[in-house]
């Protein structure tokens, strides 16, 4: 009796929270990203145990974090310009096709033994352009994949669902191939995976939004979109709350390997697993998230993550426990998530048709443009006074500044 009453529910559920895929051209992308995204993850992974494993330097853990990111904070909003302007499933197929390039190019110099590391920070930087691009266009991109602008939120999240349960599954990957050859080999299968994605965009037929057509010059479309958000209650103090997420909550990603190796004594295996309860954290949160309707419950589910993510990051940076440590990744995981995917998922719902691709663009300004700072500041105050009081001292300031923006969210 109990199995049958609760066949029902879980139906419900599953229609509820996958219903975006019955979109031909979103099943095709999301299965297309799934495959790309795992090998992304894997050459993130191996690309930080290549860096310390070359240098030993937390420092310059930091200098390759800015290196990749400081570009989404000078050409982002401009990428945001384009997208809607220009075919964004042509923009995707270049972008796609260059950062696969990158990733070959980062394979063939580890297999011939000639990697240095202004190699990783001159590749960083080419992929930080790229993405800086393809970002805001891979965001906007997923409103023209469903029909039903009522699905949007449930395409979004499950867009998130994918990108973490990639993050799941790409670290433990790694962390199992760097136990028994190099990060080569990592870099080669991203570089292979960018085949996906790219086959699933070339069959893609999708039915666009509104694009902009007017010849405008770009910094005025920028400032327009700039206006249209200062002046928005429901998208400002969102974004401002995903800027210090990008700014001072991703310290932990960037000494992952330093609380492996130092701390927790141990090797790639290890570190493998702290990003993957991580990233098990975050995916548990994407299908929390696509079941989520309206922007009310969106801005609840952020109240709760502004006190879940800080507070779990704080245990962590005082753990001497592999499992607590485990523990406390899950639930920061959980917690970043739907600060950030939350607020991205409430944007969504309340931004104008034909500002979407430029204020994508301040969006991925806001999180992947502050993170190259976050990194220099967290490699600079690693150096200074360690990782455990680096993570403690981000982790409460993020917690004060988000506790005075999230007053202002409206339900």
């Amino acid at each position: 009796m109990e199995t049958t009453a609760l066949a029902p529910k879980w139906g419900t559920f599953a229609r509820l929270t996958l219903r975006a895929l019955r979109y031909r051209n979103y099943r095709l992308y999301a299965g297309g990203q799934s495959l790309s995204l795992v090998g992304t993850w894997m050459q993130h992974t191996a690309m930080g145990w290549l860096v310390y494993r070359l240098t030993g330097s937390a420092f310059l853990l930091g200098v390759v974090g800015f290196s990749g990111q400081i570009f989404s904070f000078l050409l982002a909003p401009f990428g945001g310009v384009l997208a809607d302007r220009i075919d964004r499933r042509r923009l995707l197929l270049w972008t796609q096709s260059l950062a696969a390039l990158q990733a070959a190019i980062l394979a063939l110099l580890v297999f011939n033994g000639v990697i240095r590391v202004w190699h990783i920070v001159a590749l960083s930087c080419f992929l930080g352009i790229v993405t800086s691009i393809d970002a805001p266009s891979r965001h906007s991109f997923i409103a023209d994949l469903v029909d039903d602008r009522e699905d949007l939120v449930n395409a979004v999240a499950l867009n998130a669902s994918i990108f973490h349960g990639a993050r799941l599954v790409g670290p433990a990957l790694a962390g199992l191939l760097l136990r028994w050859t190099d990060e080569g080999v990592c870099f080669f299968l991203n570089a292979a995976s960018f085949l996906a994605v790219i086959l699933a965009l070339a069959a893609i037929r999708p039915n666009y939004c509104l694009l902009s057509r007017a010849q405008r010059p770009v910094v005025e479309d920028f400032m327009e979109s700039v206006a249209y958000v200062k002046r928005n209650h429901l998208i400002n103090p969102v974004i401002m709350l995903i800027a210090l997420v990008g700014l001072f909550g991703m310290s932990p990603t960037i000494l992952m390997p330093v609380f492996a190796r130092e701390y927790l004594h141990a090797g790639p295996g290890t570190l493998g697993a702290l990003l993957t309860a991580s990233g098990i954290g975050a995916f548990a949160a994407t299908i929390f998230l696509a079941s989520r309707k309206s922007p009310s419950q969106l801005r609840r589910v952020i109240r709760g993550a502004v006190i879940l993510f800080p507070a779990s990051m704080t245990v962590f940076a005082v753990s001497q426990a592999l499992w607590l440590s485990l523990t406390c990744l899950f639930l920061s995981g959980f917690g970043v998530v739907c600060q950030v995917a939350g607020g991205n998922a409430s944007i969504q719902l309340d931004v104008e048709e034909n500002k979407r691709g430029r204020v994508m663009g301040l969006v991925n300004t806001a999180f992947l443009g502050m993170a190259p700072f976050g990194s220099l500041i967290t490699g600079y105050l690693a150096l200074e006074i360690g990782a455990r009081c680096t993570v403690i001292a981000e982790t409460l300031v993020l917690f004060a500044c988000s506790l005075y923006l999230v007053r202002k969210l409206t339900y």
